[in-house]
């Protein structure tokens, strides 16, 4: 199969685009970017998808992120295609946020994705991985411990973000562009060992192909297939069971035992799991902490502290408390002027503090855009539950803003989005009865919550000032 219809088949078999679809291209000049960008415009010759622009980020991390950029404007302008550019200072991003420099350049790149598929109107961002990128991933997280969500790698469609190259082969993209006589720029970075995935590039994927399989990049890739299927189902099948395992009250994050216990074991850690994420605030979760909640729900141990809570067993349960839960907070602090109200399905609720009113209506008079920041939101009635709270923020909340593709701190978020610090506290966040954030109401919707099929049921989440217009 040649790699044209290689692109479609990926594109068509996960529903990445269609002849209506705004595509946007992520454009970082290197070999299987600028070979998305031509693929891509060859379909959108042939009708099978809108392409209305691409997109550079310029990270300003090396000496030639500059000519990148100006390499990047020049692809676009001989495609004749739409294009915007933004740069950032990651380096300064992760000494502020005290995180790596991966993991800024990635929460970044992924929120200017997100400025520019508004930017253009796009329905997704296309970005360029490859399988030679999915076996990399698949290889890198095997070596970290992960267990089956990360070694499901990345999915073909997260959000806005597609992946139509998730088939095809670096060289064979290579091959494409040299036929045509395209030039690409190589992102130097890509050679530093430093950087644990660029010696799995380096030195162990040569070696597993040349002493164990000369297919191991496909076979490593169909792993990650596999496991992203299976990872698909246990995770829905813990929603089901979510509402009866775990829940929120006056105590903390309370796990029934009695439940957890009939449950396999692979559904029962995923709950743990992210029950310990919410009652932490959002602290990395090892395999060990889960372990040991388990170990105390099966009555095999006893109260421990773990990184952000504290875990005791209360009756047949186990409680998970937040160590920032009794302590006295600071005025100014997140949270300070604290206010919680019961959003009924259907129903409306008054925040007096803040002058607004938040309504949960089963039929909305206009249909509202999923990913739209402002007053009102049609978000899945399957996730929200039988009902909804209204609250203000706490320390540790974290949520999915659509696009970024994980989770950000909702300080982060007030902070990149200028929020004044003195209104911070007045912002509504709609949860469901697990706590968690669904709209952070009139700014941003959970991808948890966002709605990806006209078939799905739909709950229309609003704002207005109180005694204002319907």
């Amino acid at each position: 199969m040649n790699l044209p219809d290689r692109v479609r088949r990926t594109i068509r078999q996960h529903d990445l685009a269609g002849p209506s679809t705004r595509v946007v291209i992520a454009l970082s000049g290197g070999s299987d970017s600028v070979a998305l960008a031509y693929l891509l415009t060859d379909l959108a010759g042939a009708g099978e998808l809108n392409l209305v622009g691409a997109a550079h980020f310029n990270h300003q991390l090396r000496s030639e992120a500059d000519r990148d950029e100006r390499f990047c404007t020049g692809v676009a302008a001989g495609l004749r295609l739409p294009f915007v550019a933004e740069r950032e200072g990651v380096a300064a991003r992760a000494s502020r946020d005290r995180t790596s420099i991966e993991t800024a350049a990635r929460e970044a790149r992924h929120e200017f994705f997100e400025r520019a598929a508004v930017h253009f109107g796009a329905d997704v961002v296309a970005l360029g991985h490859t399988r030679d990128d999915q076996a990399e991933t698949f290889l890198l997280r095997l070596l970290r411990g992960a267990g089956v969500r990360g070694l499901a790698s990345m999915h073909p469609r997260r959000g806005r973000i597609v992946r139509p190259l998730l088939d095809c082969r670096r060289a064979d993209l290579r091959a494409f562009l040299g036929a045509r006589g395209i030039s690409w720029v190589d992102d130097t970075s890509n050679d530093d060992p430093r950087i644990p995935r660029n010696r799995i590039r380096a030195e162990l994927m040569p070696l597993l192909e040349s002493r164990f399989n000369p297919g191991v990049v496909d076979a490593l890739a169909a792993e990650a297939d596999l496991a992203r299927a299976e990872w698909q189902w246990m995770n829905a099948e813990a929603d089901r069971h979510a509402a009866d395992a775990c829940r929120r009250d006056a105590a903390g994050w309370r796990l029934s035992g009695p439940v957890l216990r009939g449950l396999p074991e692979a559904l029962a850690r995923i709950l743990v799991r992210r029950a310990l994420v919410e009652a932490s605030g959002g602290r990395p979760v090892s395999f060990e902490h889960v372990e040991e909640v388990r170990r105390l729900i099966a009555d095999k141990g006893g109260p421990v502290d773990l990184p952000g809570c504290r875990v005791d067993r209360s009756a047949t349960d186990v409680v998970l408390t937040s160590r920032s839960d009794g302590r006295r907070r600071r005025a100014g602090e997140p949270g300070s002027n604290f206010f919680s109200y019961s959003l009924s399905i259907p129903g409306s609720v008054v925040v007096a503090e803040a002058g607004l009113a938040v309504s949960a209506e089963l039929e909305g008079a206009l249909a509202v855009s999923a990913d739209s920041p402002g007053t009102a939101v049609a978000v899945r009635l399957d996730k929200c539950g039988n009902a909804l709270s209204v609250r203000n923020r706490r320390p540790g909340d974290r949520f999915r803003p659509i696009g970024l593709g994980g989770r950000k701190k909702l300080q982060d978020y007030f902070t990149d989005r200028k929020i004044p610090r003195g209104g911070r506290d007045l912002v509504p966040l709609v949860v469901d009865a697990n706590d968690r954030i669904v709209w952070v109401a009139g700014h941003a919707l959970d991808e948890e919550f966002r709605v990806t099929d006209p078939a799905q049921s739909v709950l229309i989440l609003r704002l207005k000032p109180v005694g204002g217009p319907a």
